[in-house]
Order: structure tokens, then C-alpha cells, then sequence
């Protein structure tokens, strides 16, 4: 790297990773942009259903970024920082046209309007969409984007190299170390800021809707090296999914957007074919309970129905499904209608299972979906406008100098729970608002450049990251790694999602402490020395024990209900003893996590209580 320039290292190919990459390139910074898998194949590609944003027509209905802003809050249950959700908020609509203009092929109105649809938490049209593969065209339109900065030679992409660990000098970070996937090398690469893109972490729980390279790996590993980690206990069951035994594959709020309606027959004993079931027959539990929202409540809400009418004996076959019906919304509007609006789902739906959805009612059930926590990040408010301070180089930025968070590895806006379509929503506004920071913290605010860093501190990381792998391949032990990831999988997904007992996540924590110990036992499969996707597996299966950890010690002791965490034993919010952020740090000489809080920023919107409506019925 040359005197003079800079570059940022961005990890991660999806929205955030992109549109900040785009950012970054724009005013003038060179950027390494890392990825595992192709660009093109980021978890960003699989969402289904829609951005939010206000627009004209969306002000027609009487809609506002102020009341984005205030239903992102409340759908969070409080519980995140609220000048950059308002920030975000206030961007939407700038987001939507510059989308616009980069081709992404949105859906229109007869009138050529861009349309938009409901989405859960809104009685407000307010989500734009592009059939149900918004992000598909979303990412397809940034990738276009990078390779024109590609081409130019602002970009340069590492794809299938896996990023390892950070590089800090002085307690700043100055790079990264990273292995390509394919030769095996392990080397370092100098950075003037680093920003970890790289998704959620699914993988913990075994099956989810996320792609399996969604281990939560690279924010854990960032971690270890010191980077606090935000309300990790916060994690997204999406109500409506396709249990697979390979994975869990997602039918988008955007059915239920569109009009589909979740139902179970009134009758735990009925077996009939749900087509032969009568209206009068079956209990559309969402509707009744709440007769405002219905169907498109939020998703911790509509998981929790969902998951408790099935304990309840009144599930599909009397098992753990419930019907998710696009029946009537085939005979209003006709089936090419319905189609042109959601075969993406429709056909992924018919694909694995083998039946027409739009013909007999899908069979559906909740699954891990998203990561609401991540690694903490600093903002820097703007008093006059209560959003962020532009270009601020502390927005997005974690606890240590120039290593940033964005996208679902950040814990920055959603709180106890994400409203649909905000996510492809905060990515992007991460990237485009938080490069300009990155930028500015690079070429102003870094103490020591990273070209000014002597090689010896890159090369000691390499050493540690060779020996590592090193250890792993010579290891002799009977530990299957698969096999004790698919138990501890299991463990979490029984433990601590949709229903928490502290006598269950006691248990999980100490079959935790044993998963750690079992490591030490591991063996790989394969020792070869290229694309050993055995290795990389291996090696962060002890990341995802780490962050495991802090996920069920943040749920053991948040001794409440609020958003996707939900206690029985305390199903109330409690907001004088837990309106405050989980912060979870890693003692490196203990191998544990450490749990202690920080205060949530309610500055804006004064916290009250989340009842969407509901009213009590029965079957």
C-alpha cells in the first residue's frame, strides 16, 4: 500500500458490505472488499418480501418517517438506540429512489406508481417490493455497482477468503488476517479501517432460514479480540417457514402482506384435507385475537400464537404446523395476480414440498431467522435534527478505533425484535450513511496509519491463525466437530428461542462448558491442505460455542419478557430493572463471557406498552 492512500477492509458481499464499498469507492477511498462466497450468493439474495420507506403515496394514507420511525421502536420493544433508527427512518425514502435509478425492477401500479404492500407492524401500505426477490434484485443492482468501481481499480474482491482475526496495533485496528479457501493461505492485509459485514448467526441453532455460511463467526471473532457484543439473547423466530431437515427455508411476511391468512381448524381431532375444511370450521387465531393487525402483527408475536396454538393441541395433524392460506386472495384479484406478486415463495414452496400453494393452504411453522443483536456500536446524535451527526467518524464504530459494524452483524436498530423489510432497510443505510464516517476516520481521525505499522505486528496474527490450523489438523481426538455442533444446535433451539426457562437455559450453559471441553477433543476428517472446507467448519464451531454462551447468558439473565425474548415465568416487560442494552465481553484467560448492560437512548419516543390491539378468545 502506497504512502498516502488509504483502504478500508470490508467484510462481507451483501447490502451493507456493498453499499458501503460503493460509498467508500465514490469519495475516493481504495477498498478490499472479502467475501466467502461469491458476491452474487450472499445471504442478502435470499430476502423475499420488501424494503420499508415512506413516499408520497405512502403520506397520501397519512404515513410519515416520524411514524416509521415510531413503529420500528415499538416493533423493537424499546430496546434500541433511537437517533439511528430515526436517522435510518429519514433516509428510507432518498434509499428507495436511488434504487430506483440503479434498476432495481420494483413493482408498479397500473398508474406506474412504485406499489408498495403491507407489511407486519403497520397498518400502513409502506414496503416497496420487487415481486418476493427484493433482495435478489437489491444486491444483483449494488454488485452491478462494485464492479464499475472494479473495473475502475478502486475495488479489489477476495472472494472465497474467509476473514480470521483483526489486526490491532495500539488497540486500534489496522487490518485483518484472512485464508483463501481454495489454496489455504493464511495472510495479512493492512487497512486504515476495517468494517465487518458479515451477517447474522443461524448456524448456532443449528437449522434456520439463514444460509450456512450465517455462523456469526467473524463478530465473534471480533469478540475475542476485545469488540463488546450487544443483546446477543435477541434473536428473530420468523412464523412463517417450511421445517426442511437439512435447513429451514422461508415463506415471506409478504404472503401474509399480500393477504394470506393463518388458520388451524377449530377441531384438534380434524384430519380432513384442508380444502374440505369449511370457513365456520377453522379458528383464524390471528384475526380473532387480534382483530386490528391480524395477520400482519409483528413477528415475535406472531410466533409466540403461533408456537403456543400448536402446544395447545390444535396444530396441523395435531403436530407442529399451521396453515398459511392464499386461497381468498386468488379469487379477489385471480391467480396470475397473485403470482406476479409472490412466485418467488410459490415456487420454492411447490419445489420442496411437492403441492401447489396457491391451490390447498401451505403448511408452515416458525424458524431462526435473524440476528436482532451484534457488535455493539457507537452514534454520535445530532441535537438539532435528534438523528445522527453526518459523517461523525464514532457512528458505527465499535469500542475499538476503526473497526466498524454494519448490516445484521451490527446491533444497531432493531432492538427486541425487527419489523419486516427493515432490514434490507438498515444494510443499506449503514453503508451509505456509515461510509462517509468510515472515509472520514481514515483519512482524519485514525491515530496511526496503517501503512505506518511496523510488519511484525501483521506478522505475529498470521502465526497465531497458522498455529491454530496447525493444532486443528494434527489433532488426534475422537470429537466428531458435526456431530457436536448438531447437538448443540439442538440444545439452543430447544432452550432458549420462541419460550425461555431459566432452569432450561441453566442447563444449556452447562452443557456449554462441556461442548467447550469436547472441543479440545475434535478431529477433522480431512488434513489436506486445499479447500479443506472441514478446517473452516472446525474452526468456528468454537466460535459459535463462544458466542453461544453469550447468547444463553444474556437470556438467563434478562429476567423479563420484551420482543423475541419471552419468559413465562416473567411475562412482563420490565422496564425499571431491563431498559437497557445486554453487553457481552470475552475473558480470554477464562474462555467465557461476561455479561454486564448499558442504557438504551429513549430520548425521542417515551417507552409504552406493545398490545397491537390484542383481545382475548378461544376456539
Amino acid at each position: 500500500m502506497a504512502v498516502g492512500t488509504k483502504r478500508v477492509i470490508v467484510i462481507g458481499g451483501g447490502l451493507a458490505g456493498l453499499s458501503c464499498t460503493i460509498k467508500l469507492a465514490e469519495e475516493g477511498v481504495d477498498v478490499d472488499l472479502f467475501s466467502m462466497v461469491p458476491v452474487k450468493r450472499s445471504h442478502s439474495v435470499c430476502a423475499q418480501g420488501g424494503i420499508n420507506a415512506c413516499n408520497e403515496i405512502a403520506r397520501q394514507q397519512g404515513f410519515s418517517e416520524w411514524m416509521h420511525f415510531d413503529e420500528t421502536v415499538l416493533g423493537g420493544d424499546f430496546l434500541a438506540d433511537q437517533p439511528p433508527v430515526l436517522e435510518m427512518c429519514n433516509w428510507g425514502p432518498k434509499i428507495i429512489d436511488l434504487l430506483d435509478r440503479m434498476g432495481v425492477p420494483f413493482n408498479r401500479t397500473p398508474e406506474g406508481q412504485r406499489d408498495l404492500r403491507l407489511f407486519g407492524g403497520s397498518l400502513f401500505k409502506r414496503t416497496f417490493f420487487a415481486g418476493a426477490t427484493t433482495g435478489q434484485q437489491l444486491l444483483y443492482a449494488l454488485d452491478e455497482q462494485t464492479r464499475r468501481w472494479e473495473a475502475d481499480g478502486r475495488v479489489t474482491k477476495y472472494e472465497f477468503w474467509e476473514f480470521l482475526w483483526p489486526v490491532l496495533h495500539e488497540g486500534q485496528c489496522v487490518g485483518i488476517v484472512a485464508q483463501d479457501m481454495r489454496t489455504m493461505q493464511i495472510r495479512s492485509f493492512r487497512a486504515d479501517a476495517v468494517v465487518v459485514a458479515s451477517g447474522g448467526n443461524g448456524l448456532l441453532f443449528g437449522k434456520s432460514t439463514m444460509s450456512v455460511v450465517c455462523t456469526g463467526g467473524a463478530a465473534s471473532r471480533c469478540m475475542q479480540a476485545g469488540a463488546k457484543y450487544a443483546n446477543p439473547e435477541m434473536m428473530q423466530v420468523h412464523p412463517t417457514a417450511i421445517p426442511g431437515e437439512d435447513k429451514c427455508r422461508l415463506i415471506s411476511e409478504s404472503a401474509r402482506g399480500e393477504g394470506g391468512r393463518v388458520w388451524v381448524p377449530r377441531s384438534k381431532a380434524d384430519v380432513r384435507n384442508p380444502n374440505d375444511i369449511p370457513e365456520a370450521e377453522r379458528y383464524y387465531f390471528l384475526e380473532e385475537k387480534y382483530p386490528k393487525y391480524g395477520n400482519i402483527v409483528p413477528r415475535d408475536i406472531a410466533t409466540r400464537e403461533i408456537f403456543h396454538i400448536c402446544q395447545e393441541g390444535y396444530g396441523v395433524g395435531g403436530g407442529n404446523m399451521v396453515y398459511l392460506d392464499l386461497r381468498d386472495k386468488v379469487r379477489e384479484i385471480g391467480r396470475e395476480a397473485v403470482l406476479k406478486k409472490l412466485e418467488g415463495i410459490l415456487e420454492i414452496y411447490e419445489k420442496f414440498v411437492g403441492a401447489d400453494p396457491l391451490h390447498e393452504p401451505m403448511k408452515i411453522f416458525p424458524a431462526v431467522h435473524y440476528t436482532m443483536g451484534g457488535l455493539w456500536t457507537g452514534f454520535t446524535k445530532d441535537e438539532k435534527s435528534g438523528g445522527l451527526k453526518k459523517g461523525d467518524p464514532k457512528n458505527m464504530m465499535t469500542n475499538i478505533p476503526g473497526l466498524y459494524a454494519m448490516g445484521e452483524a451490527s446491533s444497531g436498530y432493531h432492538g427486541a425484535n425487527r419489523l419486516g423489510a427493515n432490514s434490507l432497510l438498515s444494510c443499506i443505510f449503514d453503508g451509505l450513511f456509515g461510509g462517509s464516517c468510515v472515509k472520514n476516520y481514515a483519512f482524519d481521525a485514525a491515530k496511526v496509519a496503517a501503512a505506518d505499522v511496523p510488519q511484525a505486528t501483521f506478522d505475529a496474527v498470521v502465526q497465531q491463525e497458522e498455529t491454530r490450523a496447525r493444532k486443528l489438523i494434527e489433532n488426534k481426538g475422537d470429537e466428531n466437530p458435526y456431530e457436536l455442533w448438531m447437538e448443540m444446535g439442538k440444545l439452543m433451539t430447544d432452550n432458549c428461542t420462541v419460550v425461555r426457562y431459566n432452569d432450561r437455559l441453566t442447563k444449556t450453559i452447562e452443557a456449554c462448558q462441556g461442548w467447550k471441553l469436547r472441543y479440545q477433543n475434535i478431529r477433522l476428517s480431512d488434513t489436506s491442505n486445499w479447500t479443506n472446507q472441514n478446517l473452516a467448519f472446525t474452526r468456528v464451531l468454537r466460535d459459535m460455542i463462544i458466542l453461544s454462551e453469550a447468547v444463553l447468558k444474556g437470556a438467563l439473565a434478562r429476567n423479563e419478557s420484551r420482543g423475541a425474548h419471552y419468559k413465562p415465568d416473567f411475562p412482563e416487560r420490565d422496564d425499571a430493572n431491563f431498559l437497557k442494552t445486554t453487553i457481552a465481553t470475552y475473558d480470554p484467560a477464562a474462555n467465557t463471557t461476561n455479561i454486564t448492560y448499558e442504557s438504551v437512548d429513549t430520548t425521542l419516543v417515551t417507552p409504552r406498552a406493545r398490545t397491537y390491539g390484542k383481545v382475548e378468545t378461544k376456539a
